[in-house]
């Protein structure tokens, strides 16, 4: 018997079922937002992570299963996923200025005083002017556009005129509302007051002392942040948005622009951002005259280590705008603001010792043993002394009393030798004839200031080191091998390379300190993973001097393969997009090094990709051997299609205008790139030209 379909009946319980799922996922997106805003931003959460969890699970599922009921402001974009391949330009309504910087309260006191004046006229006498007292967050500056309530756009502040569309990534911060005034409001999604309007909302992104220190957690020594402001600034570089969301940052507002609320003062504007659904950091203040201003500064100074994020000063703005607009800019800074920045903290301590360090590429770094000392909320131990041009212009000595600075570094620096306090004890620091590690003369080349070791095969530290960068995260990402077991493996003679990684066994593994039979084979299976790594994260991890990740990656899209890639010339390696002489030298002689012969067979032997996957259909060869620059603001495509298309047609994009380059797209708003491209004598055609060329 057939199977009776009811095509009235069937319909009408599918479209239930939407209109169910329709209502569902409402209710989820007030929830998800409301207990976001809770969490993030007034750190009173209701219901545990896995609960929200939970919730966040049932809403991507119902809108996997409605694709037609996905938005762009639903909370499920906050876990990232997209790819960009490049950040298109984007101009900004009004230029982002920045502020005019002091690290004297005199001078705060001055700027009090001349906003006064300017502001005092023979016809009228104003009060005292309203200042507002902020602290200075240190992080990254971002300009949040939202068109009818939501979320169109996030972009850096690149040079104050036009900055970087990176909204994929903030569209994962926690503290960025996709949707204005919900947040708080359940049940309530209305959105009608902001219907037809365009506001824009900047402040800052930061990480918080925590997070940065979980972020540097497991990363190796010459992959970690300096401080929160890098990680937090590299981070809203990264193409890869899922990354971005498993990095948690804060973004904390402190200016409103809306063309219906001109007239209110900034104070008042802040309370309306919090009402809005962001975070403000709610501890500014309204301050009248210099004396108002110097206690808040003082209060935040004592203070300022006990908050968990890191501020490096106050800033002053006028509260008034009508009064700002009398007082106007510069070309560079606003004349109603001030940055009042904290000196860096600073300690005296004794430096005991000076042990000396080798790198993967064999750089004898200087490192001072100091007597414990706390400093910015850590106990400090040891400092960098970068090297002996350094300890000769400093004039320090083991015993001195000397002063160390931090100032959101990870490891502190020596400023200074305590005056009038050597002691009769004090002892020149002899720079080592010999490697420290394997004992070889070291070197010192005429245009370098450090010294290196020459044992590059031989030498123990040298070997750790760059078997610690091949498994390294932005290399081959071997989780499993950590810092101890690589030393084990290198003393017990298992491993004189990278590639003898490979040819570890079980029971090898299983008989190091610390280690177990499953410990050896997650070992294992790590490394089994890595073998499907790509071919510039190999040529990344060979660890050749002057080749980060971004010179790999060209190196492989202009070589298919090793092969080629080891006999090429100097001359030719030069001639690459970004790679220079320099460059190009040390990836050649790296080639002619009997050392890499040994380590890339082992490591063909292993299977590791030495060349770049095949190569994908062209659609034409129009863009051939081209390398394209695009700048300004393309209307018909995103920057990341642009650029495709010139791929997909034998070019390749390039982020600088530079001797090399083929052709520039200048779409609206360009700027510095396309006056260097004219000096420069590089073709440049407008959009449509660009379209025409694709065909």
């Amino acid at each position: 018997m057939g199977v009776f379909f009811n095509p009235i009946s069937d319909t009408g319980i599918l479209a239930n079922r939407r209109n169910e799922a329709a209502r569902e996922i409402e209710r989820l997106r007030v929830e998800l937002e409301r207990h976001n805003h809770l969490y993030h931003v007034l750190a009173k959460p209701e219901i545990s992570d896995y609960e929200f969890d939970m919730m966040l699970e049932k809403l991507i599922a119902l809108e996997k299963e409605f694709p037609e009921l996905a938005a762009e402001d639903s909370p499920s974009r906050r876990v990232g996923g997209e790819i960009s391949r490049s950040f298109p330009t984007v101009r900004h309504a009004e230029p982002m200025l920045s502020l005019s910087n002091t690290y004297s309260l005199g001078e705060v006191e001055e700027f009090c005083g001349r906003v006064k004046r300017a502001l005092s006229g023979e016809e009228r006498k104003e009060p005292e002017p309203e200042f507002v007292a902020e602290l200075k967050f240190d992080g990254v500056a971002l300009s949040l556009l939202y068109r009818d309530g939501l979320l169109v756009t996030a972009a850096t502040r690149g040079d104050g005129r036009q900055g970087d569309d990176i909204t994929p990534n903030i569209r994962t911060i926690g503290t960025v509302p996709l949707r204005l005034g919900i947040a708080g409001r359940s049940g309530n999604w209305s959105i009608g007051e902001y219907r037809g309007r365009e506001i824009e909302v900047r402040g800052e992104v930061f990480m918080t002392r925590e997070d940065f220190a979980g972020l540097n957690a497991g990363r190796l020594p010459e992959e970690r942040f300096a401080n929160p402001r890098n990680a937090t600034a590299g981070t809203l570089k990264l193409q890869d948005s899922a990354e971005v969301a498993r990095r948690k940052m804060v973004f904390v507002a402190y200016h409103l622009r809306d063309a219906d609320r001109q007239d209110l003062l900034h104070s008042e504007r802040l309370h309306l951002l919090e009402r809005m659904g962001f975070y403000t950091g709610g501890t500014f203040r309204v301050c009248r005259g210099a004396e108002e201003i110097r206690e808040f500064i003082g209060e935040w100074e004592g203070k300022r280590r006990e908050l968990p994020y890191e501020i490096d000063g106050v800033v002053l703005k006028l509260n008034d705008p009508s009064l700002r607009d009398e007082l106007g800019a510069t070309s560079k800074s606003p004349r109603w603001a001030i940055a009042y920045k904290y000196p860096a903290e600073q300690a005296e301590t004794a430096l005991r010792n000076v042990r000396f360090q080798v790198g993967r590429l064999g750089t004898v770094t200087p490192v001072a043993e100091l007597e414990p000392v706390r400093l910015a909320g850590t106990t400090v131990s040891r400092s960098t002394l970068h090297n002996f041009d350094e300890i000769h212009r400093l004039d320090v000595r083991i015993n001195d009393r000397v002063v160390i600075e931090k100032s959101g570094e990870i490891i502190p620096k020596v400023i200074r030798v305590a005056t009038g306090k050597r002691g009769e004890d004090a002892r020149v620091i002899d720079p080592p004839a010999t490697c420290p590690s394997c004992g070889t003369p070291l070197r010192k080349p005429e245009d370098e200031v450090g010294l290196y070791c020459p044992n590059a095969a031989g030498c123990p530290a040298q070997v750790k080191a760059r078997i610690l960068h091949f498994a390294s995260r932005n290399a081959m990402d071997i989780k499993s091998l950590g810092e101890a077991l690589v030393e084990q493996l290198v003393e017990k003679g298992l491993a004189a390379d990278p590639g003898d990684l490979y040819r570890l066994t079980k029971a090898q593994l299983a008989g190091l300190e610390r280690m177990a039979e499953k410990s050896a084979q997650n070992v294992l299976d790590a490394l089994h993973g890595s073998r499907s790594q790509e071919y510039e994260r190999v040529l990344f991890g060979l660890g050749i001097r002057h080749v980060g990740l971004a010179t790999a990656r060209e190196l492989a899209r202009a070589f298919p393969s090793i092969a080629v890639l080891r006999e090429t010339s100097p001359e030719e390696l030069a001639e690459v997009p970004d790679i220079g002489p320099v460059v190009a030298q040390s990836v050649h002689d790296f080639f002619r090094e009997r050392r890499s012969d040994a380590l890339l067979e082992k490591l063909r032997d292993a299977g590791l990709s030495l060349s770049a996957a095949e190569p994908k259909t062209l659609v034409n060869r129009n863009f051939e051997g081209l390398s394209v620059v695009f700048t300004g603001t393309l209307e018909r495509y995103s920057r990341q299609d642009a650029a495709a298309l010139v791929e997909a047609r034998g070019g390749r994009e390039a982020k600088t205008v530079s001797r090399n380059t083929g052709l520039v797209v200048a779409g609206k708003g360009a700027g510095s790139k396309l006056e260097k491209a004219r000096a420069l004598g590089i073709r440049i055609v407008d959009e449509e030209a660009f379209e025409a060329m694709l065909a």
